[in-house]
């Protein structure tokens, strides 16, 4: 087993398209496992790859010298994991026509940054029926620009994505940002208190401990990233949030955390974020850091893979 898992990553985003593979191997070499996380239908089939790409990367050193057929494989990665793995679906910015990010699909596709996508539960399907895929997402509901129909989209492809994580087993990764006068925390719990079956995972938690709280009681995670390292406003809740509901990330390539800020994030320095959520709580390291893989282990139900 790792020694830490980088539970929402990006590698699968053009900002690694020089150094991907290096990155994968410092992170692994380094005990640190990660799951890839898609927003659209690009990068969800791109994190998808990827693990794909790294298990026929790996199976020579591990199978006869004779190739195994893809479903040997297949069978095999069922049983034995790599340490990279995927999570497919639509984010809820991407349900509408959205600013465009190089660091996710490159300057070159601009055009399918800004789109706007419907949810095709088929073709999601498909993917998520995938061995490596361990989630659905990252689905949810963002408020900092939305408007009545672009709410509307999101809502729709949030409960197709729960709908779809209910039929497939798999737990759901959410992405959800507050408005000046909503609280999307509280909007996103009512949806889920009435739709989902599967846990599911509040990544980048930036609400307040009262919505932690909610969320919490509801029986649902927390996970967060390197922002804890340098911003004081999230103390409270890992200080409150009881220690098998919470789990860390990087978020990479965004918000890399002390002492790299200012850099392109990466999975290996998910490290950084688990010292701090030691250091917060006050509690020993080695303790925080079992806890966090086994959170992780266990929701992602890696250990049946």
């Amino acid at each position: 087993m790792p020694e830490y898992i980088d539970i929402h990553a990006h590698v699968n985003f053009a900002a690694y398209d020089e150094d991907r593979e290096e990155v994968i191997k410092r992170a692994l070499d380094n005990k640190v496992w990660m799951i890839n996380v898609g927003t659209q239908k690009d990068t969800s089939k791109s994190a998808v790859e990827l693990a794909e790409k790294y298990e026929e990367g790996v199976y020579p050193h591990t199978f006869p010298p004779i190739a195994p057929t893809k479903s040997e494989r297949v069978e095999y990665y069922r049983r034995k994991g790599v340490g990279v793995y995927a999570i497919v679906g639509v984010h809820p910015i991407h349900t509408d026509k959205s600013f465009h990010d190089e660091k996710e699909l490159g300057a070159g596709s601009k055009e399918f940054a800004s789109r706007g996508e419907r949810f095709d539960i088929m073709k999601y399907h498909s993917m998520a029926s995938h061995p490596k895929v361990v989630g659905i997402g990252e689905c949810g509901l963002d408020y900092y620009r939305c408007t009545p129909e672009t709410e509307k989209k999101q809502r729709e492809a949030f409960s197709q994505q729960i709908a779809l994580a209910n039929k497939v087993g798999k737990p759901l990764m959410l992405h959800v940002r507050n408005g000046s006068d909503r609280s999307a925390y509280r909007e996103a719990l009512e949806i889920l208190r009435s739709e989902a079956k599967v846990p599911a995972n509040f990544h980048f938690f930036a609400g307040s401990w009262d919505e932690a709280k909610e969320i919490l009681d509801a029986g649902f995670f927390l996970s967060f990233t390197g922002v804890i390292t340098f911003a004081r406003q999230y103390d409270e809740i890992i200080k409150n949030a009881p220690l098998d509901r919470i789990m860390a990330e990087t978020d990479c390539p965004y918000v890399a955390p002390e002492p790299f800020r200012g850099r392109r994030n990466e999975p290996i320095y998910v490290k950084e974020v688990v010292k701090k959520i030691a250091e917060i709580r006050g509690a020993d390291f080695f303790k925080v850091r079992t806890a966090l893989v086994q959170n992780a282990v266990k929701f992602f139900n890696l250990d049946k893979i």
